[in-house]
């Protein structure tokens, strides 16, 4: 097999520049403290002058999975009278379990969508004795830091300490356990698990509330290397981005089945022996880099989403999802490695009805690329007149290891070409074969996935990979049998429209999903109306493309071949310019 390198100009390190707030960062510890102790001493003047005293309560609000140590640290150098940390007012662990038990679950993957707040995590008698305390001290720097600040005291400084997602989870396996738990030797999954369904849910509920009143942002994602803004200029910066194309920074990680494409293409660590999957267009996941001047600050790009939504998504679908982001774009690379797990995803009304989350993981596989030395395949729903009963027994006695289950027999093997697009809504057996590359196009929900049959691998931390025949018997949909998934999940793309340097066409999805894609072969500039929702989109054929406004209102975005960039809503409409010769461009958007 031969993995062409087809451009090699994929970037890796996306940025946005954020206009007019040059001044408005500062970068390491040196910078922090300095720009810190400058505030605290304007302030303290004034309230001389006021005659108010020289008391000045600075708090470091902390995201779960931010290095509380680190921040003690930093807010030493501040010389305080004294510092209070919120843990020491939080449950102990045992009450945490027993209280959030419904949520965490027996489950080493799923838990329940936690709809608490971070209240619930504190005692309020210790917190009632902590606020005395502190109101009790009437001069110098008093320091308070930890999840959740404000519902301590009300602080003269408020400095948001941000973390990705992402670089929890990486610290999660170096052992980082949950927050105030001491689960540092648990399965990676489980950790996740709870910072899913619980700790990222609650903080996103409590800063989304407090967007406004930060004084200052602190990125924490550098180890022993702080980056901090003013709070007003991120702002700013998110306002600026919800208007104009952009990317976020994509992350990449290998897997038992992963292949070698992207390490080709995107330049990847050569050493690595393989990258099964890259998320390039999940806000929950990704973080945008935006620059202010010489500093460039590493930030979630769910605080996009949390805090411009209705620039962001659209009204429509901003009144549909709410502030979250209802389209994913990953990537997943099985060129020159194996199947993906044989899996089904849940029906609307179970992952409801089991895991509190209001809608599903349907989505489809659109193929980027695939060896053309042999056939490749998809597999995609059951054959004709499978017997339910037989195909359950023989998944659990492959889950016993007594036997190797038998795919071909019970699950239609799809041939798939570079740019087909095969549509796959909840409830669907699927999975992607070997040697293809899939830009997998989907709702949000990523972490609802049964896997039925693992094809006897284990994972890369040397556990059995989980399995989930009993959720997933309760999701498979029988009469998507191989007639019904050729009449409406393959081959469905439609020409709309064909000039002389355009083709439009509609690849999907299927009625029961929300999300619509289109296709437009460019060889000349092609302009699009948004329709009030947000729009996602990858360059999967040609070098390289132009997003340009039809006002003048931003600048041309360039995009490369295998990139993500997101159009917000609030662009109205952009024009598509190809770069050099003819490209595709796959287009997401919320059906009407």
């Amino acid at each position: 097999m031969e993995i062409l390198n087809r451009y090699h100009n994929y970037e890796l390190h996306p940025e946005t520049d954020v206009k007019g707030c040059d001044d408005s960062a500062w970068d390491g510890t040196a910078a922090v403290v300095s720009e810190l102790r400058c505030r605290i001493r304007e302030m303290q003047e004034e309230r001389r002058k006021s005659g108010c005293g020289n008391r000045i309560v600075i708090s470091f609000d902390c995201y779960p999975g931010v290095d509380k140590e680190e921040i003690l640290s930093l807010a030493a150098q501040l010389d305080p009278t004294r510092v209070f940390d919120m843990e020491d007012y939080a449950k102990s662990e045992e009450t945490l379990n027993r209280e959030f038990a419904d949520y965490i679950t027996d489950d080493r993957v799923f838990g329940v969508i936690c709809h608490r707040k971070t209240e619930d995590l504190f005692q309020e008698e210790k917190l009632q004795q902590a606020a005395e305390e502190l109101a009790d001290i009437t001069e110098g720097v008093i320091a308070v830091a930890g999840l959740g600040t404000d519902l301590l005291c009300e602080a003269d400084i408020w400095i948001w300490c941000s973390l990705t997602r992402w670089e929890a989870q990486l610290r999660y396996r170096a052992g980082m356990p949950n927050w105030h738990c001491t689960n540092t030797d648990d399965p990676i999954l489980t950790k996740v698990k709870r910072g899913f369904f619980i700790e990222w849910r609650l903080a996103d509920r409590y800063k989304k509330a407090r967007y406004e009143l930060f004084d200052y942002v602190l990125d924490t994602e550098e180890k022993q290397h702080p980056k901090m803004a003013s709070a007003e200029a991120y702002r700013q910066g998110l306002r600026q981005v919800s208007r104009k194309p952009f990317r976020m920074e994509p992350y990449f990680d290998p897997g038992v089945w992963g292949g070698k494409w992207m390490q080709k293409n995107f330049g990847l660590d050569p050493e690595q022996p393989n990258f099964a999957w890259s998320f390039d267009g999940v806000p929950e996941e990704n973080c945008l880099n935006l620059r202010f001047g010489d500093t460039v600050l590493k930030m979630p790009a769910m605080d996009l989403v949390l805090y411009c939504p209705h620039e962001l998504l659209g009204e429509r679908v901003h009144a549909r999802f709410g502030a979250e982001f209802p389209i994913r774009f990953d990537l997943l690379d099985t060129m020159g490695g194996g199947n993906l797990s044989l899996q089904v995803h849940p029906l609307t009304e179970y992952i409801q009805d089991t895991f509190g989350m209001h809608y599903t993981q349907d989505e489809s596989y659109y193929l980027l690329d695939a060896d053309e030395s042999e056939e490749t395949y998809v597999y995609l729903g059951v054959k004709k007149d499978v017997d339910p009963a037989e195909m359950e027994r023989d998944l659990n006695a492959a889950q016993r290891g007594e036997i190797q289950f038998p795919a071909d027999k019970y699950v239609n093997k799809v041939p798939v070409k570079k740019h087909d697009h095969i549509l796959i809504p909840a409830g669907t057996v699927h999975c992607s074969g070997k040697n293809t590359m899939v830009l997998e196009i989907s709702a949000t929900p990523y972490i609802f996935t049964f896997k039925l049959w693992d094809w006897g691998r284990v994972g890369l931390d040397g556990l059995p990979r989980p399995i989930h025949i009993e959720h997933g018997m309760k999701n498979i949909q029988w009469d998507r049998d191989t007639d019904w998934i050729y009449d409406n999940l393959v081959g469905q793309a439609v020409t709309l429209e064909k000039g002389p340097g355009s083709e439009v066409e509609r690849t999907g999805l299927h009625n029961r999903e929300f999300i619509d894609t289109y296709r437009y072969t460019l060889s000349e500039a092609y302009e699009i109306s948004m329709d009030d929702s947000v729009h996602v989109m990858n360059l999967v054929d040609g070098s390289h493309a132009y997003i340009e406004s039809t006002d003048g209102s931003f600048e041309p975005f360039e995009i490369h071949y295998a990139e993500t960039a997101i159009v917000p809503a609030a662009v109205g409409s952009y024009r598509i310019v190809p770069g050099e010769g003819e490209i595709k461009m796959i287009v997401a958007s919320v059906r009407n």
